[in-house]
């Protein structure tokens, strides 16, 4: 089964067109043609069966048959990173945290980033990918890189957490995490958060956890944070 991305369409649209580059890829990848049957989510929770009336490879149009609203998640991970040097790298994470069941991720800039650009419509594009491949239908939602004094002062969760390589008493994340519950974790850059970074994250609330006796590189230790909320609350 594959899913489709079509962010616009709703449960009160009968028929619809897909954008070129979606209408390029069904008809000219996939080879689908009038009467092939598609699955569609609009990243909102909303998953569409349609049937194909058009298989124009520049504006390939359905209608829908059936509508199913899935129900979200009984909690919301928001992931702070900062993204590395490498794009690729941070790329995977974006696609593995995806899969995995992030909610919200925020690219943060600090003191030690190596990357203080990045191209949101890139990046975007490598999460919908991610959600079709695992056949979610809840887009998570990709925030502006901001820097990371800024996203300290935002309206975040009760539960939050920071992993920075420190030498300070720490607790296991898997212990800090409490099921049902919305969850911020702050991920430094390569060159870890710096000492004014972290105490200003303690002041905002932040608890210092570890993930392990390994030092990890960010992506990494991004997508164990990920894995262990999630694992936790599908117990």
């Amino acid at each position: 089964m594959n899913y489709f991305f079509h962010p616009t369409l709703d449960s009160s649209v009968s028929q619809f067109a897909f954008s070129p580059e979606e209408s390029r890829h069904i008809v000219k990848v996939l080879r689908k043609k009038e009467g092939d049957l598609l699955h569609i989510t609009n990243g909102k929770g909303y998953l569409f069966t349609s049937e194909i009336t058009l298989a124009d490879p520049k504006k390939c149009v359905g209608r829908v048959l059936d509508t199913k609203k899935t129900h979200p998640s009984r909690f919301e991970l928001h992931l702070a990173v900062a993204p590395t040097k490498r794009l690729e790298r941070f790329q995977w994470f974006l696609e593995k945290a995806t899969e995995i069941g992030v909610s919200e991720i925020t690219p943060i800039y600090c003191k030690r980033s190596e990357r203080d650009k990045l191209s949101m419509e890139r990046m975007q594009r490598v999460i919908q990918e991610a959600m079709k491949q695992s056949l979610r239908t809840y887009l998570p939602k990709l925030n502006k890189l901001t820097p990371v004094s800024e996203f300290l002062q935002s309206d975040l969760p009760d539960l939050r957490f920071i992993a920075h390589c420190e030498a300070d008493e720490k607790v296991d994340l898997k212990r800090r995490v409490a099921p049902d519950k919305d969850i911020v974790i702050l991920i430094g850059p390569e060159g870890d958060f710096s000492r004014p970074e972290i105490e200003s994250a303690y002041e905002a609330g932040f608890l210092p956890v570890s993930l392990g006796r390994s030092r990890l590189r960010t992506e990494t230790a991004a997508i164990v944070a990920c894995a262990t909320v999630n694992l936790i609350n599908s117990a």
